[in-house]
Parts: C-alpha cells; sequence; structure tokens
C-alpha cells in the first residue's frame, strides 16, 4: 500500500521543495525582546533628533514663558533678541539634555506604548480590545509615558536651569553635576509632578489622535498596499494633527514646569505650594504664554516622530505590533 502524502505536499517532490525554500526565505515577524527592544530604539531616535533639532524654539518658547514681558514680541521677535542680546549660539543652549533625555524618554514612550497596548490586548481579548480602542490608546499611552517621565525629569531639569540661567554652567555634565551638588538629587524631581500633569495628557493626547486621524485615512487608503512613501505622508499628516491637539492640552503645565525649575524654592517650601503659587500668579492666559512657539514646535517634531518612528520600524523588521484600528 502506498505511502499517503502529508497535508502540506503538494505531489511534487521539486514543488514541494520550492515551496520550503520560499518559506525559508520569508521575514520572519519579530516578537518578545527582539521586537519591543526595536521599538524602543526607533521611539529614542525618533524622539531624539526631532526634539535636539528644535532646540532653538524650545529656547525662545522658554524665554517666553519665563520672562514675557522682555520676550513679548512673539516667536520671530524672541529669536531676533536672543540672537541680539546674547548670540546665534545662544539657541542652542540645553541642547545637550534635551536630546539625552528625549532619547531616554522616547524608548520608554514608544516602546512602552506598544508594550502596554499588548498587554491589554493579551488581557482583554483581541476583540473587546478593537471594541474599546480608545480607552486602550489611552491607558497604553498613560503608562508608557509615567515610566517615561522618571527618566526624562533630571535632564529636562537641567536643561531649563541651562536657558533660564544662560551663566549657569557650560552644558549638560556640568550643569547636572552642578545641581546634584548644590541641590541634592531631589532637586532634579522637584518638576516631576509639573512634567507627569503636562507629559501624560500630552501624550495621551498626542497617541489618541494619530491613531483615530490615521485610522480614518486608511479606511480610504489600503494599508497593505500603499507604498512606503505613502504611508510615510500619512504619519506625517496624522502627527502634524496630533501634536497641535497635544500642544493645547499641556501648554498649562509646560509653562508651569518651566517656572519650577527656573530657581530653587524657599527652606521649607514644598513643590504643591509652589505650584499653586505660580498658578495663581500665571493665570489662564499667562499659562498660555508661548504657545504660538510651541503648537509650531510640538506640531512639527511630532509629525517628524510618527513619521521617522514608522521608516525605522520598517527598516528594523518590527512589524509584529498588534493592530487593533478598524
Amino acid at each position: 500500500m502506498a505511502a499517503t502524502l502529508p497535508p502540506s505536499s503538494t505531489g511534487s517532490t521539486k514543488l514541494d521543495a520550492a515551496v520550503q525554500v520560499a518559506k525559508a526565505n520569508e521575514p520572519q515577524k519579530l516578537s518578545g525582546f527582539g521586537l519591543y527592544s526595536r521599538f524602543a530604539f526607533a521611539g529614542a531616535v525618533c524622539c531624539a533628533v526631532t526634539h535636539g533639532g528644535l532646540t532653538p524654539v524650545d529656547v525662545v518658547k522658554t524665554r517666553i514663558q519665563l520672562d514675557p514681558v522682555t520676550y513679548n514680541n512673539g516667536m520671530i521677535g524672541g529669536f531676533r533678541k536672543v540672537i541680539a542680546n546674547e548670540g546665534a549660539g545662544a539657541l542652542l543652549t540645553g541642547v545637550g539634555p534635551t536630546f539625552a533625555g528625549y532619547f531616554l524618554q522616547g524608548a520608554f514612550k514608544f516602546g512602552g506604548y506598544e508594550f502596554f497596548k499588548q498587554q491589554f490586548i493579551n488581557q482583554l481579548g483581541y476583540e473587546t480590545a478593537a471594541n474599546n480602542r480608545t480607552a486602550v490608546y489611552l491607558a497604553s499611552s498613560a503608562a508608557a509615558e509615567f515610566f517615561a517621565d522618571i527618566a526624562l525629569c533630571p535632564l529636562e531639569a537641567t536643561r531649563i536651569r541651562l536657558v533660564s540661567e544662560p551663566t549657569f554652567a557650560s552644558g549638560l555634565v556640568s550643569g547636572f553635576s552642578k545641581i546634584a551638588k548644590t541641590e541634592g538629587f531631589g532637586a532634579f524631581y522637584s518638576g516631576f509632578g509639573p512634567i507627569l500633569f503636562k507629559q501624560v495628557p500630552y501624550t495621551m493626547a498626542k497617541f489618541v489622535v494619530y491613531e483615530k486621524v490615521a485610522e480614518a485615512v486608511y479606511r480610504s487608503v489600503d494599508k497593505n498596499t500603499a507604498s512606503d512613501g505613502t504611508k510615510t505622508i500619512i504619519n506625517l499628516g496624522s502627527g502634524l494633527i496630533a501634536g497641535f491637539a497635544a500642544a493645547i492640552v499641556s501648554q498649562p503645565a509646560d509653562t508651569m514646569l518651566s517656572k519650577i525649575n527656573k530657581t530653587k524654592g524657599l527652606p521649607g517650601e514644598s513643590t504643591t505650594s509652589r505650584l499653586v503659587k505660580i498658578a495663581k500668579e500665571l493665570g489662564l492666559r499667562g499659562s498660555y504664554a508661548g504657545i504660538g512657539a510651541r503648537l509650531f514646535m510640538v506640531g512639527t517634531l511630532t509629525a517628524g516622530q510618527f513619521a521617522i518612528y514608522g521608516d525605522i520600524k520598517r527598516v528594523l523588521g518590527a512589524t509584529g505590533g498588534v493592530e487593533i484600528a478598524k
């Protein structure tokens, strides 16, 4: 009696061999550490490059927030005043801590977002997660940002001190060391409350708006057949809209963060009491000082982040993430 062929056999030895070769050459989908480390690396690069590249805008925005009386002519006027008073090099003040801080933050933010999204999908089941995807996006981004801010806070405190006091130190290492030596390690986290208040809503708005805009676009564009260039353009456009939304939501906390890191508190003064005092001094109008510069900055960098993130993921083969958009 002749042996029956295995179900996967085509009946032709040559054809079976060709099928096996084709399967061997198929790109393997990544999972576990291999996948999430690529997400983290892509996130680190996209955040470091975009935030680092926009350091001049951030310098002007911070000056407007900290000294609105002097810097009262908008973003372009602010650029001119900084250059006239301190030279063009002043526009790169804090570029070291900006690049380093957002490299770390980007790794935790984007890598963490993908990780926590997968955990929620595992817990809820794919169908339930897809039906409640807005809640999944919000919860995943909030959890990721919390851990990202732990990494970012000391470097952001150093950056703001360098920008607000140009003579404080010569750069990242000297500024970081001086704060640690003169004010203690706790000084790096004096702005942790404001940074959470700023970054968590910012990141929640950023990811959920990006996901929703991209989802709406892909209802008209077939994602499976779209070219890489088309996907990059979609990421840019979705990121730009997400950036505008995130900037508006987080602007008051961003202003408070700049204020609280400008100088150390009075002896015995708690962070909470400092925040209350700053909020009263600013008022609603004052809390939105520098919003024009920040809309430009955040819209541009968020668009760039999602475009770079998507491109690096494709190059690295990080395609194992679960999509729950309908």
